[in-house]
């Protein structure tokens, strides 16, 4: 079966006794034991809730996985996956990066002796040099969030397989409809759900999936003990996003797309940096390793001044943080999603106070293109450079 019908049905035919095509929400935390000694599978609902299981099962099917795992954020999923590590445990991470990520590293679980470091992780030859005896795996954020820097995953897979290391991959930015890391070698997939899969801007969520039993019962334990499960209103609102993924990710790369080479044509932008253009840096793997491209997109304006006029004259799209949603939405990653990234990384990477990113709606491209020419109209009137 084709993934946009497994997108649509899911949760459609799991309901046993009413036959509800929308699967219920159970609120219970509690559930009857039928004796001593026997159970329905459902106990307590931080271990398994019947709503929460449809949408993990989803997900592992969706992303080929063998389970799924739903937490209250995408940073609560992070957290769970670092809980396999412990005291003198050493990760490899992709360079360009998520503010939250690299504060939870930097921050918390280096607190609890495990250390990471950064590099391209296109570049074998350095994460090599970066390998340790004490190593245990490599995480991949692919695109990256906000330069959309590009990793061979089955290459970086292989290399890491025959290290002993696990991959850990953030699929948040492509989702499983365009690109699957697991069918490519990965062993983990981890989502922040808040953003494409949810997709309206209206729950918070994290989504694990895991690759092998073994690895798959390690994480259902931290799961359960770390006890950062989505609830089952939140898993019901997750699901029906998830039912118009493919139609939204479809429209979403078709505006991006449409915007980006605007942009890049535009007399006050520098560059853009988005994966369909021919141009970025790992087009081919992209188009390799993936079905399409996402709906996020950053660029660099030509004069820093511009950035403060945009923010406050964009009308249509919004000024604000996160992304995925079908509404558009514009941030500045150097003080807002990536503030707790030391400047001097940031700066390395490219995150500096020129960079915009922008998370490109489903609104009709016209009326996008149409409020950011007004926008950057009057930023260069206010600048002084307008004609």
């Amino acid at each position: 079966m084709k993934i946009e019908s497994r997108l649509a049905q899911i949760g459609s035919v799991s309901e046993p006794v009413t036959g509800a095509v929308s699967f219920p929400v159970y609120q219970a935390t509690a559930f009857r034991h039928p004796r001593l000694g026997e159970s329905t599978g459902f106990d307590y609902s931080r271990t398994k809730s019947p709503t929460r299981k449809v949408l993990e099962d989803a997900s592992a099917q969706l992303e080929s996985g063998d389970a799924g795992f739903a937490c209250s954020s995408g940073m609560a999923a992070l957290q769970t996956i670092f809980a396999l590590f412990g005291q003198g445990d050493h990760l490899i991470v992709s360079l360009d990066l998520y503010g939250g990520t690299y504060r939870l590293l930097e921050q918390i679980m280096s607190r609890f002796g495990v250390s990471a470091s950064y590099v391209d992780t296109n570049d074998i030859d350095a994460m090599s040099s970066l390998c340790r005896p004490n190593t245990k795996a490599v995480l991949i954020e692919t695109p990256t969030n906000p330069l959309m820097m590009i990793t061979d995953i089955e290459r970086v897979s292989a290399w890491a397989k025959s290290k002993g290391l696990l991959t850990i991959v953030d699929n948040t930015l492509l989702t499983p409809y365009l690109q699957r890391p697991i069918e490519l070698g990965a062993d983990i997939v981890v989502h922040s759900a808040t953003k494409y899969l949810g997709g309206h801007n209206d729950v918070l969520a994290g989504l694990i999936v895991t690759k092998g039993k073994e690895l798959s019962d390690k994480m259902a334990f931290l799961h359960n003990s770390i006890g950062a499960v989505l609830g089952p209103q939140d898993s019901w609102l997750l699901m029906r996003g998830l039912k118009t993924l493919a139609l939204r990710m479809d429209r979403h790369q078709e505006n991006a797309t449409r915007l980006a080479n605007w942009l890049l044509e535009h007399e006050a932008v520098e560059d853009v940096y988005y994966p369909a253009l021919p141009h970025h840096p790992g087009h081919d793997i992209q188009n390799r390793q993936s079905s399409g491209n996402t709906g996020i997109f950053s660029f660099r304006l030509k004069d820093a001044r511009y950035v403060e006029p945009i923010l406050r004259h964009i009308q249509l799209i919004a000024f604000a943080e996160s992304l995925g949603g079908v509404e558009s939405l514009m941030t500045y990653p150097a003080v807002q999603t990536h503030a707790d990234i030391p400047e001097e990384i940031r700066r390395q990477v490219g995150v500096d106070d020129r960079l915009l990113r922008f998370s490109v709606g489903i609104e009709h491209a016209d009326d996008l293109i149409a409020d950011l020419a007004q926008a950057l109209e009057a930023a260069k009137r206010e600048t002084g450079e307008a004609q």
